[in-house]
């Protein structure tokens, strides 16, 4: 099931369990993991795109593998807050993930979440040829902890 909002998102969890959080690009998809206690998120891989049907295949395997529990696709608005043509493809993404797998979906606004992740890796003296591997899972996880965060302050309200 997708909700929309982050709290009910947060209801549909169970207490404990890993959330996979998700960076859809064109060509790929960025993939990070929390751990089970929902602390931290860590880049896991990049999948390349090819067809849906292949690709929901692979995110349907990761959480099988990880027991995950929930999933969280970053949702590239505009920077004016609106829905443009990915953040459309985006959900419609979503839609049809939701047929195939039984974790509860929720979107988090990922706009500038590349960007970040770009800052970190040069930062840290990642080289180009690095940067590319890795930029679409560690934005994932940048997206991942965004939500991480945000259920946490939930918990403590």
């Amino acid at each position: 099931m997708i909700h929309a909002r982050i709290e009910d998102f947060a209801a549909a969890l169970p207490e404990f369990g890993a959330v996979l959080g998700l960076d859809l690009g064109t060509k790929t998809i960025g993939v990070a993991l929390s751990d089970g206690l929902r602390s931290v998120a860590t880049p896991q891989k990049t999948i390349r795109r090819t067809k849906f049907t292949a690709d929901a295949a692979e995110i349907t395997k990761a959480i099988a593998s990880r027991d995950v529990t929930g999933l969280v696709l970053g949702l590239p608005l505009n920077m004016d807050g609106s829905d443009g043509p990915r953040a459309q493809s985006t959900r419609a993404f979503a839609r049809n993930l939701s047929h195939q797998v039984e974790v509860p979906i929720t979107f988090w606004d990922e706009r500038l979440s590349t960007v970040a992740a770009e800052r970190a890796l040069l930062e840290a003296d990642t080289s180009r040829k690095r940067r590319a591997e890795v930029i679409d899972s560690v934005a994932a996880s940048y997206i991942l902890q965004g939500v991480l965060d945000r259920l946490r302050h939930l918990g403590n309200t």
